[in-house]
């Protein structure tokens, strides 16, 4: 067994290797806990504040460990950074001789037959996908993974994606003329080979589904699954536990058997008319609802006039389709592959009409071209816990943001996880002097008409005592479009000059890189900026956050799980919210201060924080900064 103080320690192979490298105790300890786990097969649940170095800490064990390992990420560029950056630098540390492999989800990778059909039906949304089609064309030949990731010459949202990969449902598997060339198989296979195979979270839960269906596995067995970004994992898995069902499905469907008319069934004259008729049906039921961003309970949804026939009218247009697609079936597996879908989308919009599981809460959600019917499992604990008793490995949860204060019991219990080890590790940055925590007096009650500008009010000196510099995290979309519109107000009648952006005006990757560059901005930002955003230095020097991050109460799953907590005899605020609150908060305070030299302001303008008796609760969940009510403290912090 190896001596994980020595490559940790201030000599060893990690400071050899890696510039910068200094030994923490805390990433020491962790790494230790976790080789521990490994070796006793065992389940355990780790928090480690920001700057503990926590991938390290499990990739020295996991590498050395011998076994099959899968690591688990929350996105898929975190997926490609511990890839391409991390475990290669501690392997070569190491000099450890594993094999490790990355697999994303199939709409990753180029399909050469739908690239191939779409270059030859020449059918385009807009110029740029004519254009894309052949950049695309010219990279499969010559890439040997097929990753998109690879193209950066084709925008990650360019129209053309969708046309030129496949779709667990419209791919034909064996059947496919191009399977021996497939970059989705050749992935897989590279993952089966490997040691340490790179996953992310979606991934990872759709081939627990697709295992559970007993569909072959896209994952290879492993002696230890580690999820990184762990926090994540109640609200991904729950995704795929239920059954959503979502209207584009309906419009893929039409569009790939009118395709397969043109190519193998022209002589089927009646095919085009019943894909139009599903193409119109599923477009009228998505103009029952007014604008995008709805989220509904299943009993509001029924309340609309036309919800019901015009549901009903799909489903009648679904199944004259699927009777079509059956006599032409055997015509070419593109119709065999339309028919098999056509007949599981029918019946899985009835099991919804039914909604027979009382586990799963039925919601309506409404976007821009499209609506999901959901069915979200009301608790993932017990499926999720089965599939770890079904499993007999070492399995590692680990994340900056797990525990309320110092305790686990809420994460544990989302995730069925009642018989795991738990350990915790602060941070090892210097809180009390490199940051203040600033909590404004008098601002009024949350639900007040003008706490929104009262915030506006309260952020402002902030700001200009930072001199700029500083994210505003928002808890919605409409109090970050406010603030920003009384910001913009406020800097161009004081005559202030520090660059204001606002999430949505560009990628959330080009709006970081922008606000690095600038040294001097003030981005304001909603849900995308609460985690995952790395800026270490100047650049970022204040995080003001509106109001607790409490999820909203109208959420219709939020409510059901209220319900289902509260008629069993439980306190769902306790229980439930106020940890899901006091977690949220700690990820978006977590962007503050990011290096061992980082100096910044926290400012969180709830006065339920000081006023309410679980405030406390929550600001002992929070790293130990220094803490204000007086914004001439911050003035002087920043004067230094």
């Amino acid at each position: 067994m190896a001596d994980l103080s020595q490559i940790f320690g201030d000599d060893g192979a990690l400071s050899r290797a890696t510039p910068d490298f200094r030994l923490r105790t805390q990433q020491l300890e962790m790494a230790e806990a976790i080789d521990e786990a490994i070796r006793d097969n065992s389940v355990l649940v780790t928090e480690a504040g920001t700057g503990t170095g926590k991938t390290f800490a499990y990739l020295v064990p996991a590498l050395l460990s011998g076994g099959k390992v899968i690591i688990s990420t929350g996105t898929k560029t975190l997926q490609d950074q511990l890839f391409n950056r991390d475990l290669p630098a501690v392997r070569d540390a190491l000099k450890a001789p594993v094999t490790v492999a990355i697999l994303k989800g199939r709409a990753n990778y180029v399909c050469h037959y739908h690239l191939n059909r779409a270059v030859n039906e020449g059918r385009f949304m807009n110029r740029d996908d004519a254009k894309y089609v052949h950049i695309i064309k010219k990279f499969a030949k010559t890439s040997r993974s097929g990753d998109k990731n690879e193209l950066p010459d084709v925008p990650e949202n360019a129209t053309i994606w969708p046309a030129v990969t496949s779709t667990r449902d419209n791919c034909l598997g064996s059947e496919c003329p191009d399977y021996k060339e497939c970059f989705v198989m050749e992935a897989r296979k590279n993952a089966l080979a490997a040691e340490v195979v790179v996953v992310n979270h979606h991934l990872f839960f759709a081939d627990v589904m697709l295992r559970d269906e007993g569909v072959a596995e896209l994952l290879p067995s492993a002696n230890t699954v580690i999820f990184d970004e762990a926090h994540q994992l109640p609200e991904t898995a729950g995704l795929f536990f239920g059954e959503d069902l979502t209207t584009s499905f309906f419009m893929d469907l039409a569009r790939d058997a009118h395709s397969e008319y043109l190519t193998d069934a022209k002589d089927c004259v009646d095919l085009p008319t019943l894909t139009a008729a599903l193409e119109k049906a599923t477009k009228d039921f998505r103009l029952v609802f007014g604008q995008d961003g709805a989220r509904m309970p299943v009993q509001r949804a029924l309340s609309f006039k036309d919800f019901t026939p015009a549901l009903g009218n799909v489903a009648e247009k679904l199944a004259d389709l699927a009777k079509l697609l059956e006599t032409q079936a055997e015509r070419g597996p593109g119709l065999e592959n339309c028919w098999q879908r056509a007949m599981s989308l029918v019946q899985q919009l009835k099991d919804w009409q039914v909604g027979a599981n009382e586990n799963l809460v039925r919601w309506v959600e409404v976007f821009t071209h499209s609506v999901v019917l959901h069915a979200t499992p009301l608790s993932i604990a017990e499926i999720f816990s089965k599939q770890i008793d079904a499993k007999p490995c070492t399995w590692i949860f680990t994340s900056a943001t797990l525990a309320v204060k110092e305790d686990f019991s809420h994460y544990l219990a989302q995730m069925g996880l009642l018989e795991a080890k738990t350990k915790r590790w602060e941070s090892p940055f210097d809180y009390e002097s490199q940051a203040l925590l600033y909590a404004p007096q008098g601002l009024p009650d949350p639900n007040s008409p003008d706490y929104i500008l009262a915030v506006s009010e309260a952020a402002l000196p902030v700001i200009k005592a930072s001199r700029g510099r500083a994210f505003v995290l928002c808890t919605s979309l409409k109090a970050m479009r406010q603030i920003h519109e009384w910001l913009a107000a406020a800097f161009d009648r004081e005559g202030l000059t520090y660059p204001l952006l606002i999430q949505g005006d560009a990628t959330r990757t080009e709006l970081l890189e922008r606000f690095r560059q600038l040294g001097d901005a003030v981005l304001v930002g909603s849900q995308s900026f609460w985690e995952g955003v790395d800026v270490k230095g100047d650049a970022l020097s204040v995080v003001i956050i509106d109001k607790l991050p409490f999820a909203p109460p109208d959420d219709p799953v939020l409510a059901a799980r209220i319900d289902k907590l509260n008629s069993e005899g439980k306190n769902a605020f306790m229980e439930y919210q106020l940890p899901y609150a006091a977690i949220t908060l700690k990820q978006g305070a977590g962007r503050l201060i990011r290096d061992e030299t980082d100096r910044g302001v926290l400012m969180i303008c709830d006065p339920r924080m000081l006023s309410k008796p679980y405030g406390r609760r929550i600001w002992q969940s929070l790293p130990p900064f220094k803490r204000t009510k007086e914004l001439a403290e911050v003035e002087a912090f920043f004067a230094i």
